[in-house]
């Protein structure tokens, strides 16, 4: 029996014909690539949409038997090719798998299935008074398992902490189908070593998350208030943004738009809709700051004091529609650049106090390779996300010299190659430059102890 006919006879008659267990080669097709843009060579064996756990473990269970990688798959909305087919792989997709087991409103918790969207449980929680802390940009698609999976951020980090900080525990299928359960449902447990942490941010290379029991907040009480900043450089806009922290203000949202950003924006949205944002016109780099709570107008205006001390043109707003009209302009940024070609989103992270050093290193590195690099930070927690638009379908090779450079850039600062995205595929060649050799030895052993056949993910991460 091969394998195929084997998986058949393990999820059952009614798989095929509920297409379960697919092999369409067009559907295959669709499976290669994810949001970075990046197409797998090759084409994976065959797609099993999971709809339970008993489906997710007779899938491992094919896997081991027949020595077949395995590429677990949530949304689809990943930057690093880390959920991307590849050639005789089966894709094991848990986006079906999108219920809401519970929500406890008493231990400020919820129990969710891997492929529940992000926006759908915060819609789930409203009622009860709650919401899901992590803010990925594509939160409207994105769904928690990949979340977890990538330990993804988003412009709340700052203030309420990366997915890390809100998942309790998991339950977990391993490459031979076992089934574990991690952590607990309590604020506190140190019982064993933390494997709830390991798994969060493990790209797939470990197992499949089939549920979690995650932390939820109250929602925050009290207005918004919002500010926007334009700067004549992204220097001064910068080092306004460290003054905020080095302050202890916590802003909800801090994002930084250098130069070539604010640029392809006011070409995409017209330069008369940030003026109209703004009630001003003109600047090289634009600060957008955001506090909640009950402080939020006396942080807000400590906060503006200090970005006008920097050089800012500060625009305060207590109006939730002017408010959004100034988060309009940090949301148009991916759509600006997808107008002009193809678009690698890159993601490095420094200390928040060597944010302007970063920044003068992009410059350089762009005019070093003669490529623009429009760059949007999380400026409250260091994160940078420098872009590479380019023509074709593969990336140019003086691009990914850029990149590297400014990878490196990055570590020698005391950062890290990638604070949100993950390594996937597309950062391998740079993961020991960051770890060094010892630490990565360690983590390909620890690998191998949870997938001994290397079946989880092969060619990602660690290979």
């Amino acid at each position: 029996m091969d394998a195929i006919s084997w998986l058949a006879a393990a999820l059952g008659p009614e798989a095929t014909a509920a297409g379960v267990l697919n092999t369409d080669p067009a559907e295959l097709d669709a499976l290669r690539t994810d949001r970075s843009g990046w197409v797998s060579p090759g084409r994976p064996l065959a797609l099993v949409k999971a709809r339970s756990v008993a489906d997710v473990q007779a899938t491992m269970q094919a896997a081991t038997e027949f020595r077949i990688p395995v590429v677990p798959r949530g949304a689809g909305t990943g930057l690093a090719g880390g959920a991307n087919g590849t050639d005789g792989a089966i894709v094991l997709s848990v986006a079906g798998m999108d219920r809401i087991l519970e929500i406890s409103p008493e231990d400020e918790l919820a129990v969710v299935e891997p492929g529940v969207i992000n926006a759908d449980l915060n819609t789930a929680l409203r009622p009860h008074g709650l919401w899901f802390a992590p803010d990925p940009a594509s939160k409207a698609i994105s769904s928690v398992g990949g979340n977890i999976a990538t330990n993804a951020g988003g412009l709340l980090c700052a203030k309420y902490g990366v997915t890390r900080e809100a998942v309790l525990g998991l339950s977990v299928v391993l490459p031979d189908g076992r089934l574990i359960r991690t952590g607990h449902r309590t604020v506190k447990g140190v019982t064993g070593f933390d494997l709830t942490a390991l798994f969060v941010g493990s790209e797939g290379a470990l197992g499949v998350i089939v549920d979690a029991t995650v932390r939820v907040l109250p929602l925050p009480v009290g207005g918004v208030t919002t500010i926007g900043a334009l700067f004549p450089d992204v220097g001064r806009a910068a080092a306004a943004s460290a003054r905020v922290t080095a302050s202890r203000l916590r802003p909800a949202v801090m994002e930084l738009l250098d130069g070539p950003s604010l640029e392809s924006i006011a070409a995409h949205l017209g330069a008369e809709t940030i003026e109209a944002a703004m009630g001003a016109s003109g600047g090289a780099a634009f600060l957008l700051v955001q506090f909640d709570g009950l402080a939020s107008a006396t942080d807000a205006a400590a906060a503006s004091e200090l970005i006008r001390a920097s050089g800012g043109t500060v625009r305060v707003s207590t109006d939730a529609a002017e408010g959004e009209r100034l988060l309009a302009i940090r949301r148009a940024f991916h759509s600006a650049l997808e107008a002009h070609g193809n678009v690698l989103i890159e993601d490095v992270s420094v200390p928040r106090s060597r944010m302007p050093q970063m920044f003068e290193a992009i410059r350089a590195i762009s005019d070093k390779y003669d490529v623009a690099i429009p760059t949007v930070a999380h400026a409250g927690d260091g994160n940078l996300h420098p872009n590479f638009t380019y023509e074709g379908d593969d990336v140019p090779d003086r691009v990914w010299d850029a990149a590297g450079e400014l990878f490196r850039t990055a570590i020698e600062l005391g950062g890290t190659l990638t604070g949100e995205h993950g390594v996937g595929l597309l950062k391998r060649r740079w993961l020991a430059d960051e770890l060094g050799d010892d630490v990565y030895e360690l983590q390909v052993k620890l690998k191998g102890v949870f997938d001994p056949l290397g079946i989880m993910n092969p060619g990602k991460v660690f290979g």
